[in-house]
């Protein structure tokens, strides 16, 4: 009979903002303890698909987002109660600032008893930054703060600045000198996928290992106290809903998914993939850049990624367009997020402003508009049922059909993106999270468009 009950090391990385260096830490000290032999499974808050690639090579595991409200508390649970039976030690890589979005990293940190390491970069400051993370450690009773991660420090000086001005019970957890080879590659939308520069990243966490040994205040280096990880005494519930509303039938059995994966359209998450096989279907990759045929499938999932970076590749390909059109035609289940719904319409402007015929199974043009965009959390409202999910991209459409209904911002009266659906397509620039409603996304591949 399995516990109920598992102790585990857990540490959760924050930050007072963004861009503090969370990432690199988190990848750095993945790659610390897995070079000792330890299991080491990391976990990311919020929606990101390319900081769960970094880290999952850091620490060759596989690497989930944990987030309350696009899952619901008991996923989170059930997530962290089966990877603390398995790993010697549990990271959690927090979303922008410590406090910020609701629910925030420190709600989560709360809910499930995980101290929190603050990241914070320190460049131009020194006891302000002690006085910024005590006041970031005494703004809620229910958060525990283990400890200061003072990143960019200048100098031996600049780190006992910080140390002395800090509480005693606020130590001094690492102080890490500012050295621009460990830095992760970035690109428009965030870090560089891993898959493109593994070797280099490899490199880089191998510095970073030594980075972190340089420390003078050690604690980081040790494994954390033991956090009590629960199981749930039921089935997994997600956004509240109950066993009845949301149970694992095989809706997907023996069906054939067949999922684009390569350099432009990576923005998988696990969570979607163990959905679908835990609903029965067999998944299987292509390439649209590389590949000349589909593979034999019931339904297609076009993810989102990066196609403006591949536009000419893709337009270039005109066997796997005709496949996929042939496809389309045929009124089988398509799933096009974002890059997938761009590469669905009739054009794409990349980002130097050449057009490129695409699939035309959906109407209209996209087109990139350099570095503003849309983000932000929603509930796609379709026919099949709510799904949660988010937004984010820096393209635009145009002379797109009706939609069959918007996103629902989570915290918003305006509505969200647009979602098309027409024969067995549904486009949109969301990315949809599947656990959050399992027999709507089957209903979804199996172009069930009435609901």
């Amino acid at each position: 009979m399995t516990a109920s009950v598992v102790h585990c090391p857990a540490l959760f990385l924050t930050a007072p903002a963004s861009n503090q260096g969370k990432t690199t830490i988190t990848a750095a000290l993945a790659r610390y303890f897995t070079n000792q032999g330890k299991v080491v499974r990391v976990f990311k808050t919020g929606p990101d698909y390319l900081d769960p690639q970094i880290l999952a090579q850091a620490s060759k595991q596989p690497v989930e987002q944990l987030d309350i409200w696009m899952a619901g508390e008991d996923y989170c649970q059930d997530k962290l109660f089966q990877a603390a039976q398995v790993a010697d030690l549990i990271l959690i890589e927090g979303a922008m600032g410590m406090f910020d979005g609701d629910p925030s990293s420190a709600d989560l940190a709360a809910r499930f008893g995980i101290p929190m390491a603050i990241v914070m970069d320190v460049k131009g400051m020194a006891q302000t930054a002690a006085a910024l993370a005590t006041g970031l450690a005494n703004f809620r009773d229910d958060v525990h703060v283990a400890g200061l991660i003072a990143n960019r420090c200048g100098s031996e000086r600049h780190a006992e600045l910080i140390r002395d001005a800090l509480p005693e019970n606020l130590p001094l957890l690492a102080t890490l000198k500012r050295d621009e080879t460990i830095t992760l590659p970035e690109r428009h939308l965030g870090l560089v996928q891993a898959d493109e520069v593994k070797d280099e990243l490899e490199v880089r966490f191998e510095a970073a290992v030594e980075w972190l040994k340089e420390t003078q205040d050690t604690g980081l280096l040790e494994l954390p106290k033991a956090v009590a990880f629960y199981s749930i005494n039921k089935k997994v519930s997600v956004n509240n809903q109950t066993d009845a509303e949301q149970t694992i039938e095989q809706r997907l059995a023996g069906k054939v998914i067949a999922v684009a994966k390569d350099a432009a359209f990576s923005f998988i998450y696990d969570a979607n993939l163990i959905s679908l096989q835990s609903m029965g279907a067999k998944v299987v990759f292509f390439s649209p850049l590389k590949d000349q045929v589909l593979p034999e499938a019931d339904a297609l999932w076009l993810p989102g990624g990066y196609p403006e970076l591949h536009a000419k590749a893709l337009s270039d390909n005109t066997a796997m367009r005709q496949a996929i059109h042939a496809f389309y035609q045929t009124g089988k289940g398509i799933l096009a997020e974002c890059g997938g719904m761009l590469y669905s319409l009739n054009e794409l402007t990349d980002l130097n402003d050449d057009c490129y015929p695409m699939l035309g199974i959906l109407e209209g043009q996209g087109a990139m508009r350099g570095k503003r965009g849309c983000q932000g959390m929603q509930t796609a409202v379709i026919p099949q049922g709510d799904i949660r999910g988010h937004a984010h991209h820096r393209s635009r459409s145009a002379n797109t059909p009706e939609p069959v209904g918007y996103g629902r911002r989570q915290r918003h009266p305006a509505p969200g993106e647009a979602i098309y659906q027409q024969k067995g397509l549904t486009a949109s620039y969301l990315h949809l999270f599947f656990p959050s409603n399992l027999n709507a996304t089957a209903k979804l591949f199996l172009a069930d468009q009435q609901g």
